[in-house]
């Protein structure tokens, strides 16, 4: 009987025991975030810790929320020359998507341990992703799709503003229903190699909506868009866009972003140039350059303007 009660108590008394160091550990631990690069969680701490203890991989445990019998390999760990600012290196990249959760043995040679979540805000992870598809990785000015529809509608800043917000609303709505045919049809049937005849009957359908609409309640747009409008259908964006999230995983919520971010960057690249080429017209260019071979040079040099995003992270 006292046997069995003394099992019972062990396990409450080295909770108690051990509580003192994982408070002292949990309080050693400042701030923790993914690095700049991919395969990296940076760990800042509160004091200066001992490095030779710090920099072992063998003292961490690094994995998935979601897998925890999957353990990440870690290569290396560097401590800063301030001994408070740990960063992590990993073989493979992370998917900043998920929550990490790392488990530290020793912290210290008192043996104090510590396991914490490292994962990215997920309101601020929406928000790079929309602001990455409409600056950093701008479809028209960093990956040079939709050019055709582009060059088109770019004349002038009416027929230019109204391109891009019905190409927004297209790409959404199409981006939208391809999400929903991947996650419920396409993926759980097998049928994941009638992505782009799928996605592009879905787009084909959206814009067959949109010509109809546009047709009725603002002729005169229609008729500004001309051809140009059809050739939606095949635009290289309203393709890519259902392709990544498709790639990626997106949920709904990601998608919608994505739609929303590449939309509202096709807008602000024909806007952009529309407002050059109205300019353009007043200016004294040489014959040879008039017309298409000047608006190319405009949109290198916007597109050289665009590379200054490169590498910039939010949250």
């Amino acid at each position: 009987m006292t046997i069995h009660i003394i099992r019972r108590i062990l396990p409450f008394l080295v909770l108690v025991l051990a509580l003192p160091a994982l408070v002292q550990a949990q309080e050693l631990i400042a701030e923790k975030s993914f690095g700049k690069a991919t395969n990296e969680i940076v760990v800042t701490f509160a004091a200066a810790v001992d490095r030779a203890v710090v920099e072992n991989p063998a003292n961490y445990r690094v994995y998935e929320e979601q897998d925890p019998d999957i353990q990440l390999v870690l290569e290396s760990v560097v401590l800063a020359d301030d001994q408070k600012t740990a960063t992590l290196i990993f073989k493979e990249p992370l998917n900043a998507r998920l929550s990490h959760v790392v488990s530290v043995s020793r912290l210290a040679e008192s043996g104090a341990k510590a396991t914490f979540k490292v994962m990215k805000p997920y309101l601020g992870y929406l928000l790079s992703i929309l602001v990455g598809a409409l600056l950093i990785n701008n479809f028209v000015f960093t990956k040079y799709l939709g050019l055709c529809v582009f060059f088109g509608t770019s004349k002038r800043k009416d027929t230019a503003k109204g391109m891009g917000i019905t190409f927004t609303m297209v790409i959404v709505v199409s981006a939208i229903m391809s999400w929903f045919f991947y996650q419920f049809i396409l993926k759980p049937y097998g049928l994941n190699f009638l992505q782009i005849v799928v996605f592009i009957g879905l787009v084909s359908l959206t814009v067959q909506a949109v010509d109809t609409v546009l047709r009725k309640v603002n002729p005169a747009l229609f008729s500004a868009f001309g051809v140009y409008l059809v050739l939606v259908i095949a635009n290289c964006v309203i393709i890519a866009v259902p392709l990544i999230l498709a790639d990626n995983e997106y949920n709904f919520w990601e998608s919608f972003m994505l739609a929303l971010g590449a939309g509202g960057g096709f807008l602000l690249a024909l806007y952009l140039m529309s407002s050059v080429r109205e300019r353009m017209d007043l200016a004294n260019i040489p014959p040879t350059f008039k017309g298409v071979p000047i608006a190319f040079i405009v949109a290198g040099q916007f597109a050289l303007a665009f590379l200054g995003f490169s590498g910039l992270a939010l949250f």
